[in-house]
């Protein structure tokens, strides 16, 4: 097995046994686990009171039924399994859960949290232009900060912040630059193996995936780049998994060159700035900062020209969006990109994402079809 081999093998085990990582974690530290719901969160907080961060985006192929009970059958899928496995017990092991509320989902499931943990709820301002909403979130990120020192038995000092916000910023320089080697190298780094580089930053300490992800760019970059003779493309969505759907891309020589998705690259794409400020006040104003997704309020609607820059920069072939089924906010944005994809002769599909769903025949033969297209 090569380094990149072995470094891919284990960040794949990490993406794919959360459970183990915390518990690891655990014996390690004697520290446990907070769980971050989506989209974002003041995860740098976390961090600073020594507990790890955990990622809770659901599960897959898991069937619905103790969740109907609290949430409506067109809720999005993600909540629907969220909801299925803290019914369960699968959370109650979390020391507690941060919520932001985005959307009308998560508000509802903020309120009817049937696990032991104690949630702890805050709100992004949507009026991100106002030097108000930035003294508005760090108000919440205050009660966040009690809450925590609160349940956790802690305290957050000012110095821990800035060390752990220095942690996050290089993550996520590393990961950006990860994505343009993953475009280069198309080959080594495939669609599977991709996400679970981004999906292994969720269940682990920030220093120890950055250590990782640089010793996987060095051992890439040391390679010969190779022209690739599939299609390249730019994905955009909540997320795009599981790693079956993923190997329909590979199947396919579809190479993904960038992304749109909240769960991979709108994780890294905005930095806490340095100041003389405070960390929370420079924590908030990242809030302000954050452009392209579908729950940070844009009234000009800039998430399609963004998108196709990334294809002028990428040299990518297509679009593909990944609807998540009943996510509002982004079935909100999806009309007005069609529109200016078509406008400008882009080639796009759209493809549904739903975590309950076991079988992909449908999505493979709409996914060869747009690559004969091409």
């Amino acid at each position: 097995m090569s380094k990149v081999e072995a470094i891919l093998s284990q960040l794949k085990d990490i993406a794919a046994n959360p459970k183990k990582a915390m518990d690891d974690y655990k014996a390690e530290t004697g520290k446990g686990a907070v769980g971050i719901m989506p989209i974002y969160a003041p995860e740098e907080m976390v961090h600073a009171t020594g507990y790890l961060p955990m990622g809770i985006w659901g599960a897959q192929g898991k069937t619905i039924s103790k969740a109907r009970t609290y949430l409506p059958p067109f809720a999005c899928s993600i909540m629907q399994q969220v909801m299925e496995l803290q019914c369960e017990g699968a959370y109650d092991d979390l020391a507690a859960v941060l919520f932001s509320v985005p959307c009308d989902t998560l508000k509802c499931l903020s309120q009817k949290w049937k696990g032991t943990s104690p949630v702890i709820v805050f709100t992004h301002p949507q009026n991100r232009g106002l030097e108000a909403a930035n003294k508005f979130l760090v108000k919440e990120y205050e009660l966040v900060k009690a809450q925590l020192e609160h349940y956790l038995g802690v305290t957050i000092t000012n110095a821990a912040l800035e060390r752990s916000i220095a942690i996050y910023n290089e993550n996520r320089q590393v990961m950006r630059e990860f994505v343009k080697v993953a475009a280069d190298y198309p080959q080594v780094i495939d669609a599977v193996s991709r996400h679970a580089v981004f999906k292994a930053r969720q269940f682990m300490l920030k220093e120890k995936h950055t250590e990782l992800v640089k010793e996987l760019i060095a051992e890439v970059k040391a390679m010969p780049v190779q022209p690739w003779t599939g299609k390249k493309v730019i994905v955009a969505g909540i997320l795009l998994e599981p790693n079956e759907l993923l190997d329909i891309f590979n199947e396919f020589g579809l190479a993904i060159v960038d992304d749109d998705l909240a769960q991979e690259s709108r994780q890294i794409r905005v930095d806490v700035l340095d100041g003389e400020e405070g960390p929370l006040y420079r924590m908030a104003k990242a809030w302000q900062q954050m452009y392209g997704c579908s729950v940070a309020t844009d009234t000009k609607k800039g998430r399609g020209k963004m998108l196709m820059n990334k294809m002028t920069q990428t040299g990518a072939d297509a679009v593909i969006i990944a609807q998540m089924k009943f996510c509002d906010p982004e079935e909100w944005d999806y009309p007005v990109m069609y529109r200016e994809f078509e406008e400008r002769g882009v080639k796009n599909l759209m493809i549904e994402v739903d975590q309950e769903v076991t079988s992909f025949e449908q999505v493979k033969t709409r996914l060869q079809s747009f690559v004969e297209m091409m």
